[in-house]
């Protein structure tokens, strides 16, 4: 039985996903099968740092492919705008949040696959937006973080528009 939660993400998560997978499948691999063809050609392996290199980065790519056909293939993309429920924090959501300091950033819930801290995307099973989903507008969650608990009140709540 699979007991792993559904492996949201949003149509721009999984665009990038599928640009990086046809880059490398369409792009990068085959100059890479060019090279190590061409100096395989040139006689003596175990010296060709071309050869060697570009075996090695021929097994990375093969693994990032892998890595990311096998996360398209368990994507299930959910648009945040088309959510309903407006008010109250989801997948998606793009929420302001200020401490107890009165320190205030904004947050995007979006899929593991596309999380990235420092732009402010995080991933929706993160401890900040487990304790976020369901909040509405002035609700205070305290989240559960290893340096201890820190709480935080949800200022401003919007998901992205329709185009």
């Amino acid at each position: 039985m699979n007991d792993r939660p559904p492996r949201f993400i949003t149509p721009q998560g999984f665009a990038r996903l599928r640009a990086e997978y046809e880059e490398l499948f369409a792009v990068e691999r085959p100059k890479i099968v060019e090279t190590v063809s061409w100096a395989a050609s040139l006689g003596d392996r175990s010296e060709n740092a071309d050869y060697l290199y570009g075996k090695k980065r021929l097994r990375e790519i093969d693994r990032r492919l892998s890595y990311l056909a096998k996360v398209m293939k368990a994507a299930k993309v959910v648009d945040p705008a088309t959510q309903e429920q407006r008010d109250t924090v989801r997948f998606g959501a793009i929420v302001e949040l200020a401490d107890e300091d009165d320190n205030r950033r904004v947050v995007t819930l979006v899929g593991e696959d596309e999380a990235d801290a420092t732009s402010g995307l995080i991933s929706w099973a993160a401890p900040i937006a487990r304790a976020l989903v369901g909040a509405k507008v002035g609700d205070e969650r305290i989240v559960r973080l290893p340096a201890g608990e820190k709480s935080y009140e949800v200022i401003n709540i919007r998901y992205p528009s329709q185009t």
